[in-house]
């Protein structure tokens, strides 16, 4: 079986899946007129959505790709070709976003930044921190990521809620609600954590209405897609007191331009898309139990449905 690599780390993914199965003829280069050379003769590739993106475009006729990102929005382009089977990334992220989460919730409860500001101002700040205990957590994507998320947070005490694309039961949350119920679900959390993909039914999600029936002690997290935030409306209800502040990890075009209000909104923190990066140990055996799987006519895990964008 020969395998393309088109990733900005194709050093690092050759040498694991040379190491994890001997039998694949791995093709790779940095180069991108060879890459497309060596497309031409490969069913099955493994890489970043972006460079796999730039090869369909070129004319090339996979069989399956198996994206490195848990996103996979580039190959969602209009007049890209949707002949092959993909799968995305999954599996992978759970607790290296739960750390992500736990991290900024954590540091707002013990209010980490406010007592920098003090040590800069040398004033003794000796306030209580609180407690995560008893906390409402309202994770928005209760799928493979959101569900490991919740299963890190249920030790620290915290009442968890979800939302998907349909109401069902699901442990560890008290309540999976339809995307219909966000309004109504944010206004009862001390959290709420973006992790929706950017499908068309989860763009400007996030806007001045919605952001109106927040607490204003809560906070808003977004791992997911930047595209779901109104960002005009996220600073204005910082500014009007409507939530307590903002962690925001993903925006709607990346690096943020220099004059974007986020640089300098009250109570918004940036961390430039860093929050899940891919591990390319377990993403190497995740392709190649998924590689395993494709060679025996079996399920895949993380298969995209075109249609339904995820």
């Amino acid at each position: 079986m020969r395998v393309l690599i088109a990733e900005h780390d194709h050093a690092i993914y050759a040498r694991l899946l040379r190491q994890l199965a001997p039998d694949l003829e791995v093709l790779t280069s940095g180069d991108s007129a060879e890459l497309s050379k060596l497309a031409a003769d490969c069913p099955v590739w493994l890489g970043q959505p972006d460079l796999l993106a730039t090869l369909l475009r070129q004319g090339h006729q996979p069989q399956w790709l198996q994206s490195t990102w848990a996103g996979i929005t580039p190959l969602l382009a209009d007049g890209l070709p949707r002949h092959y089977r993909l799968t995305r990334a999954v599996g992978i992220f759970g607790q290296v976003m739960a750390e992500y989460v736990l991290t900024y919730m954590l540091g707002h409860e013990r209010e980490v930044l406010a007592r920098l500001v003090s040590q800069v101002e040398r004033k003794w700040d000796n306030r209580t921190g609180q407690s995560l205990a008893g906390r409402k957590v309202l994770i928005v994507g209760a799928g493979d990521i959101g569900q490991s998320v919740a299963q890190f947070l249920l030790p620290f005490g915290v009442e968890l809620y979800g939302i998907a694309s349909e109401a069902r039961e699901q442990a560890p949350f008290i309540e999976v609600a339809a995307l219909s119920e966000l309004g109504r679900l944010v206004g009862e959390v001390d959290y709420v954590v973006n992790l929706l993909p950017n499908t068309p039914h989860t763009h400007d999600l996030y806007d001045a209405a919605l952001f109106k029936q927040f607490k204003p002690t809560g906070l808003f997290i977004n791992t997911g897609r930047g595209v779901a935030v109104v960002d005009a409306d996220l600073v204005a209800a910082l500014k009007e007191g409507h939530l307590a502040g903002a962690v925001i990890d993903v925006c709607r075009q990346e690096p943020l331009p220099q004059r974007h209000p986020f640089w300098t909104a009250w109570g918004l923190l940036l961390t430039g898309h860093s929050s899940a990066p891919t591990s390319p140990t377990l993403m190497a055996q995740l392709f190649i139990d998924n590689l395993r799987a494709y060679q025996a006519d079996a399920a895949l895990r993380g298969e995209v449905g075109f249609a339904r964008g995820y």
